[in-house]
């Protein structure tokens, strides 16, 4: 039997004609000798009217007797009904149960915690419906922009024996009687990659050992990366912001109902376009100083600073050129002003704050070997990473963006857990 998915038969070609349908029952009520109910599936939603006489009384019980996310098939004939969710409606004229289900625990007005508790059926919402589409066409646009632009996918390991961006926030694993670690980042790995290929990208899980409770952060989450040979920071710069809009303008394209259903403002999306803003790190603290917080030079920016600071952004900005001191070693010290390093952060706009991470990598020797004694790492312990800075060496540049964070903000959510079909985070390991 040929079926039809839902949205195919939500226009006026198809009313009056006969289609076969399936998915699972939204909502359902009893008027008399009908049954109306709305049928959803991957697609959308649709009003069904059963009439008693036409279904015969077995099964006209049988579904009157059923709860919703029961399954079913069915053939009716399709009607425009302006008083139906959708516009439509279709009158049944045969169906089967597939799949019984009764008391289905997800109802109006849980609390978040349930709903996280019951992630595996909480998926079937349209709201997450809506979500995962937009994350589907995230991940297929980030794709399409750097294979468009040259770049080559590739991957990294997730167990790594040493941090990228600091040992405390590293899950130790045992590892056949040694000790390895889950992966902060592939940027590493990259790095020694753009020998070979020149441009570069991975999207991949990374894993963060962060105890925080914001609204922004994952122990576990998806990170873009990519690392590009003969790249400065604002080559970079140049092709994040080419990449963000890109994705914007594709979720826009194919997402826009999602993002309406989920009350996102569509017009300020519209309006965001290249180049974004740049602020050097002493003027982000200036600003913020300006509309009331207290900072100092010398301050990292946390969640909540970004938060404030971001409230009053109508785009992404980049802030560029941090300390040397609140920057991971490998960052390239500015030879005009050495107290700073050529990096950057992509902050988004309406208090969401960094969703990118990135910049110029150290590529000559002596520095890499300066910057590692002065954290006090030791150079054995990256013997690797060390050994691309003495043979052929290149400027080169590169950026990580977390996907959750960019959903978080792209479909307007109000916690990043809503951003990942199976959050991780301090508190949470299951489902």
């Amino acid at each position: 039997m040929n079926y039809k998915h839902i949205e195919e038969i939500l226009t006026d070609d198809i009313a009056g004609k006969v289609v076969n349908i399936r998915g699972w029952i939204y909502r359902k009520r009893r008027v008399g000798k009908l049954i109306f109910f709305v049928l959803r599936d991957s697609t959308d939603i649709v009003q069904c009217v059963v009439d008693k006489k036409t279904a015969g009384a077995e099964k006209f019980k049988m579904l009157d007797k059923v709860g919703v996310e029961s399954s079913i098939t069915l053939t009716g004939t399709v009607q425009k009904e302006e008083r139906a969710p959708t516009g439509y409606e279709v009158h049944v004229q045969n169906f089967e149960i597939v799949g019984e289900s009764y008391n289905f625990p997800i109802g109006r007005d849980k609390s978040d915690e349930f709903l996280l508790d019951n992630r595996h059926l909480w998926m079937r919402s349209r709201e997450m419906n809506a979500i995962l589409k937009i994350r589907s066409t995230v991940f297929d646009a980030l794709h399409e922009f750097f294979v468009e632009n040259g770049y080559y996918e590739t991957h990294g390991p997730m167990f790594v024996t040493g941090a990228v961006e600091g040992g405390s926030t590293l899950f130790e694993v045992p590892y056949f009687g040694r000790k390895a670690y889950l992966t902060q980042s592939s940027q590493f790995y990259l790095e020694t990659l753009i020998f070979s290929l020149e441009k570069v990208f991975t999207i991949a899980p990374s894993f963060r050992a962060e105890k925080s409770r914001t609204r922004r952060h994952l122990t576990e989450y998806w990170h873009a990366e990519a690392e590009v040979a003969w790249y400065h920071n604002e080559d970079m710069m140049r092709d994040e912001e080419r990449m963000i809009v890109h994705i914007i303008q594709r979720v826009l394209k194919d997402r826009k109902k999602e993002l309406e259903m989920l009350n996102r403002d569509v017009e300020f999306l519209k309006n965001i376009d290249t180049p974004f803003e740049r602020m050097k790190y002493e003027k982000i603290i200036e600003f913020a100083n300006e509309h009331g917080l207290e900072l100092k030079y010398g301050d990292d920016l946390g969640a909540d600073e970004e938060t404030f600071i971001t409230k009053h952004f109508n785009a992404p900005v980049f802030v560029t050129h941090y300390p040397q001191e609140i920057k991971p070693f490998y960052h390239r010290p500015d030879p005009d002003n050495p107290r700073v390093v050529l990096c950057h952060d992509l902050l988004a706009p309406e208090g969401y704050g960094e969703i990118i991470g990135g910049g110029e990598r150290i590529y000559k020797l002596e520095v890499l070997l300066r910057r590692l004694e002065e954290e006090n790492l030791n150079p054995d312990d990256y013997f690797w990473y060390v050994d691309l800075r003495r043979y052929g060496s290149v400027p080169h540049a590169g950026f990580g963006l977390g996907v959750e964070r960019f959903v978080w903000w792209l479909a307007g959510l109000d916690h990043i857990k809503h951003a990942i079909p199976y959050p991780r985070t301090i508190r949470r390991l299951t489902p």
